[in-house]
């Protein structure tokens, strides 16, 4: 039902407090209040919200450019406990771009549930920094991209880019921001100086932050050092011990200048919600063992982790408190990428969240007030 009461939870977490032996209420599938009750629950938390998902359930969406490839990726990271995406197209070709944001377009109009928007993981990206991307397809933003781009804007709802400094102008982040794409500085090899600069011209966030870009060193501070100390910036963190360490995690939690916040991204590939062993890329094999995703080469490629299981990650190897943790898989992702109905539980809000255990192991899904699996009943 798209009105009703959650399982009532020994503790309800809202996004900002807690509630103990208590119940969202919902109607026309947006919550209206928390009421008490006699708890049946452990946990019930605000649905996850994820900004860099390139795939799931098997289905890349680099490989599958459709409002059916868009379908099944949200589905498969609902039945893990993320309620809101941006999926994300790794560097590709122009036509595949267009694709890819034409997709977006039809499955927003379709009403796609769990689609917030697009995420365009380059191609405009500093090959020094390439990471797991193509460098043949790596290349400067030219004025038939950036006008791609803004011709989308508003038609799949938030559209986020990630750019590096060395192959965009600040001018035409600046023209991308006003016409209504949010900018976000990655793969890059840039200056602190040069970051500023383009934090100046609109770039609001970083893309995973500490991989692949310019590290924080006593003298040149690099793109790392400039994020922390913005605090107009948020970033995005792949929590999964690979990616970053925990000692470097754990400062940067405690160094980044607010009101930005550091949140997590699961940077999922096809290989998440399935039991794939390996998966391609622009042609490429990329490897699933050991909790990690290589090219052949080892090099990182994507992540094999869920948000869900980020978040628990923060909380027992990170230390970070509970409440904290869900933040920075709900509302700080929300508040970074402008989406106020989702990441909260507070009035107004789509009534997006989740029954937990005490271990923090899914138990339900629910999407503007349907559980999950119920979508045909209701």
């Amino acid at each position: 039902m798209k009105t009703g009461i959650s399982p009532v939870a020994r503790r309800l977490f809202d996004g900002w407090d807690w509630h103990e032996n208590a119940a969202v209420t919902y109607e026309v599938g947006k919550v209206t209040g928390v009421i008490p009750g006699k708890a049946e629950v452990d946990l019930v938390v605000p649905g996850l919200v994820d900004l860099q998902v390139n795939g799931g359930g098997g289905v890349q969406f680099n490989d599958t450019t459709s409002a059916q490839g868009l379908a099944a990726i949200c589905a498969a990271h609902r039945a893990l406990g993320t309620t809101a995406v941006l999926a994300t197209l790794i560097t590709d070709t122009a036509e595949k771009t267009s694709e890819a944001l034409a997709a977006g377009a039809a499955a927003r109009a379709a009403g796609q549930a769990g689609l917030a928007g697009l995420h365009l993981e380059g191609p405009h990206l500093d090959p020094r920094r390439k990471g797991t991307h193509a460098e043949e397809l790596v290349r400067p933003m030219q004025e038939a991209d950036l006008l791609r781009i803004l011709a989308a804007a508003g038609s799949c709802g938030h559209l986020l880019v990630t750019l590096a400094p060395e192959a965009a102008t600040e001018e035409q982040v600046a023209r991308l921001v006003a016409g209504g794409v949010q900018v976000s500085l990655g793969h890059s090899d840039c200056s602190a100086e040069t970051a500023s600069g383009y934090f100046t011209a609109g770039a609001s966030m970083t893309t995973h932050l500490f991989n692949a870009m310019s590290q924080m060193g006593h003298r040149a501070p690099g793109l790392v050092g400039a994020t922390l100390d913005s605090g107009a910036v948020s970033c995005g963190l792949i929590a999964d011990g690979h990616h970053v360490s925990d000692t470097a995690m754990r400062v940067a939690l405690r160094g980044k200048r607010g009101p930005g916040h550091v949140f997590l991204v699961s940077d999922a590939m096809a290989a998440t919600g399935s039991e794939l062993t390996e998966i391609t890329l622009n042609g490429r094999t990329i490897y699933r063992a050991g909790g990690r995703l290589t090219l052949a080469d080892g090099t990182l490629a994507g992540a094999d982790i869920s948000m869900l299981e980020a978040l628990r990650y923060c909380v027992t190897a990170l230390e970070v408190p509970l409440d904290e943790a869900l933040r920075m898989a709900t509302v700080y992702p929300a508040q970074a990428a402008g989406l106020p109905h989702v990441g909260r539980l507070t009035e107004g809000a789509r009534a997006d969240f989740l029954v937990l255990d005490a271990a923090l192991h899914l138990q339900g899904v629910w999407v503007g007030g349907v559980r999950s699996g119920d979508e045909v009943a209701a």
